[in-house]
């Protein structure tokens, strides 16, 4: 039947930020360009996506852990918690307990787990208090992933490439195509597999003068800062409305694009025999 890649989690694994009209949910991400590049090397590979953006920990573990492990997945990636980081309040000790124990769980299947520290992302000052629950929750990352001899570190954080801000989308929370592309390539070579994805570096930087930098800090917090945490107080998030992108297995090499049209148009037709 061929082994099976499945990726769970939040924006980051379901592919925020690396916008794809032609993909489910519009976007694409690392994880399909993982998937991708396994199934050139091998056209066996299957892939599941089950990830949804701004998804907390707790509905992760509730709702895609366990239908992840039961398609009994090869590699599994586990990417969760940043979401919880960013809530106004959080109990930082709970958090890191229940994400110890959803990377027990996984591990435990036997399959090789890909574990991912968060990065240091550039904050505005008033943010700096969730930069301190990111390095303590990285440093529990760490240690799980030491712990567990099929677990794989992607240690995001000490990647220097994405202190470029052309690495992030316009919100500076999600990586765009190039940081996606790159993030597929790391994760790739963790796994030791040949692949055919190139990075070309970036030119020099454009220079900014601060009343350019401080008018470009202003339209950031009041377009994504401010709407993100009033999201957050009325208890709504971006991702209420969203399904998984491949929530049962794909072959890769049949074509994401190919699969995804094929499944529009077999709801358009079962919408049209319905009505």
């Amino acid at each position: 039947m061929g082994r099976l890649f499945v990726a769970i989690g939040d924006s980051f694994t379901e592919g925020v930020g690396d916008w794809d009209t032609r993909l489910p949910n519009g976007v694409r991400g690392w994880a399909d360009r993982v998937a991708k590049q396994l199934s050139k090397a091998d056209p066996s590979w299957r892939y599941a996506n089950l990830a949804i953006r701004s998804r907390r920990l707790g509905r992760i573990v509730e709702e895609q852990v366990e239908p992840a492990l039961a398609m009994r997945p090869d590699v599994i990636s586990f990417y969760a918690g940043g979401n919880d980081i960013l809530e106004l309040r959080k109990d930082m000790g709970r958090l890191l307990d229940d994400y110890t124990d959803a990377v027990e769980r996984l591990c435990a299947s036997g399959a090789q787990v890909l574990l991912f520290t968060g990065f240091d992302v550039p904050l505005h000052p008033l943010l700096e208090p969730f930069k301190r629950r990111n390095w303590v929750f990285n440093a529990r990352v760490r240690e799980l992933a030491a712990r567990h001899p099929n677990a794989l570190l992607v240690d995001y954080w000490t990647w220097d490439v994405y202190n470029d801000r052309r690495m992030w989308d316009t919100d500076k929370l999600h990586m765009n195509r190039a940081g996606h592309r790159y993030m597929a390539i790391q994760i790739l070579n963790l796994l030791g597999v040949r692949h055919q994805l190139e990075f070309e570096p970036f030119g020099p930087h454009e220079r900014l003068g601060p009343v350019q930098l401080a008018s470009r800090e202003f339209e950031w917090m009041r377009e994504w800062v401010l709407p993100m945490f009033g999201r957050r107080l009325r208890g709504i998030t971006l991702g209420d409305r969203l399904e998984p992108r491949w929530p049962e297995p794909i072959r890769p090499a049949d074509g994401l694009k190919k699969l995804y049209r094929k499944r529009v148009e077999r709801q358009r037709a079962s919408s049209g025999t319905r009505a």
